[in-house]
């Protein structure tokens, strides 16, 4: 177990919980295609209750293993374990991720030669249906004027096929926490990932930072993964659509300012009412639930977020940030528009 911090040009760094199944599948490409004098892969493992952290004692003793006292989270225990990473580049890759070969070395080159990039991630493909896209992060995210996110192949629920129609590297607002390398120094100087979120929508969040303070986010679709996704949430699940909304809202009034902020938050209650009036009629009683218990969680949290909402107002260089889609893309979706390149057209 390593105690020491880690001292290599990029670490790639799996945070792992209750994923022995996971580690056993998806540590071997990860390791083939990944490990090299300047790259290593880091197992952190978040409090888990299985027996990951005795499987890779014992198959995988040579992978730095750093041990967490409890679960602390995907943002905040990230941002624990990284304290431990001394590298130009840190990658946060999931669990249920399958890499190929030159995946890394790809971003890596990219950013070495691209020195206003803040964070790039790959083309992320289904790991069951291979020629499609993946549902969290496709190739590239983006975000509309309401806040709500979606992806360069996936808009909602429609997840394209891969035909090369996105293999352009382009800006993107944000990188999937799902396979995103970023520069630490980056990383540390906006304040890396938001701990109070514990999960979903910081790596929104934190590109969000990157973005407005004149540091850019792109897709790199020559480097390509394969993720499951979903292996610890389902996209219904309960929780997880607590945290979605919950977050979602803490993460509009971080980083827009008041005069927008009152705009937005209007058009915003209104769309998300109608979905906890879709999900009722659909009988997700639990998940309707799910959407008023956020809205009262949100309007209490973000008390504690006035001294964090003006520091981000301070830091800001680009008020109207070019890759944010300056419309509703509920309204575009369900007037039919439901590609991405049909959205830029």
């Amino acid at each position: 177990m390593t105690t020491t911090k880690i001292k290599i040009k990029t670490a790639v760094v799996i945070l792992n919980w209750n994923g022995k199944k996971l580690l056993e599948q998806f540590i071997p490409s990860v390791i083939s295609h990944t490990v090299s004098d300047d790259c290593s892969v880091v197992i952190a493992d978040n409090g888990s209750t299985d027996d990951s952290v005795a499987f890779m004692k014992t198959e995988y003793p040579d992978v730095p293993l750093i041990v967490l006292d409890r679960n602390y989270g995907f943002a905040e225990g990230y941002n624990k374990v990284l304290e431990k990473v001394d590298s130009e580049y840190v990658v946060l890759l999931n669990s249920d991720v399958e890499t190929t070969p030159g995946w890394v070395t790809g971003l890596i080159s990219f950013m070495d030669t691209n020195l206003d990039v803040a964070a790039v991630q790959p083309k992320i493909l289904s790991y069951s249906d291979r020629d499609k896209f993946e549902y969290a992060g496709a190739a590239g995210g983006f975000i509309d004027k309401y806040g709500y996110p979606f992806c360069r192949g996936r808009i909602l629920n429609t997840v394209e096929t891969d035909e090369g129609q996105y293999d352009k590297e382009i800006d993107i607002f944000w990188a999937t926490g799902a396979c995103m390398c970023v520069r630490l120094r980056d990383y540390q100087e906006a304040g890396g990932l938001d701990g109070r979120f514990f999960a979903h929508m910081e790596e929104i969040d934190l590109c969000w930072r990157f973005n407005a303070r004149g540091r850019r986010v792109m897709c790199i679709p020559s480097s390509i993964v394969y993720h499951v996704g979903g292996a610890s949430l389902s996209k219904d699940n309960p929780k997880k659509m607590y945290l979605n909304f919950r977050n979602n809202l803490l993460m509009l009034y971080k980083n827009v300012t008041q005069e927008k902020f009152n705009r937005t938050f209007f058009f915003r209650y209104i769309f998300d009412f109608m979905a906890f009036i879709h999900l009722l009629v659909k009988g997700q009683f639990k998940s309707a639930k799910a959407v008023i218990k956020a809205y009262i969680d949100y309007f209490e949290m973000r008390k504690s977020y006035k001294t964090v909402r003006a520091e981000n107002m301070s830091k800001a260089t680009i008020p109207d940030i070019s890759s944010q889609f300056n419309k509703s893309i509920l309204i575009n979706y369900y007037t039919g528009k439901k590609t991405f390149n049909s959205l830029v057209k």
